[in-house]
């Protein structure tokens, strides 16, 4: 169901069973994985000050649930769409394309990188403060940004009426490839 916020409270305007809006559709925002964070921002605090439950205090029950609901739903897609890599997940779903699950081969030579990677990462946490630490993270960053930008590429070409099934199958590897690197920043922080 969806709902309009009047001066009366919500509103139902529509209700269509199986109808649910995306993440972008709540926002207000174009679904693409290129995004003005500030824009989002935007929109997210304004439509958040709408549905809020604490201005529908005086409303029916039923109205407060929705209320809650809706902002419950909001807060998610804000989650998701500020995040980068859970934008580029999110996308890769609405567009039908293959989950991890069912594409995980990664090169050889990637995975030895990173079991290497991890185990320099297991010595570092014994040394906090040290500049190896500090080098190995900006060196992570570094991939990590690079590699977003790849992903960026990609739906880029997506969106321009490139080769759709190579360029999700693409993008899949690359999202794999860029967990691998999230999860060793993670654990060195």
């Amino acid at each position: 169901m969806i709902f309009v916020l009047r001066a009366t409270g919500l509103v139902p305007v529509l209700c269509i069973l199986g109808m649910d809006l995306t993440h972008f559709d709540r926002l207000g925002l174009q679904r693409r994985f290129a995004l003005d964070l500030r824009e989002a921002e935007r929109q997210y605090l304004a439509r958040s000050r709408e549905l809020h439950p604490d201005f529908h205090q005086g409303s029916s029950t039923a109205q407060q649930a929705a209320s809650l609901e809706m902002t419950s739903r909001l807060n998610e897609a804000y989650t998701v769409l500020r995040d980068p890599f859970q934008r580029a997940e999110y996308l890769m779903k609405l567009e039908g394309g293959p989950t991890a699950a069912e594409q995980k081969e990664m090169p050889p030579e990637f995975l030895e990188e990173m079991l290497e990677l991890r185990m320099e990462i297991e010595e570092l946490k014994m040394e906090p403060d040290s500049p190896a630490r500090a080098a190995m993270e900006k060196r992570l960053k570094d991939r990590r940004e690079a590699m977003l930008a790849d992903v960026a590429g990609d739906f880029a070409k997506l969106e321009s009426g490139g080769d759709r099934p190579a360029l999700l199958r693409s993008l899949r590897r690359r999202l794999n490839a860029l967990k691998y690197v999230r999860n060793l920043l993670r654990d060195l922080q």
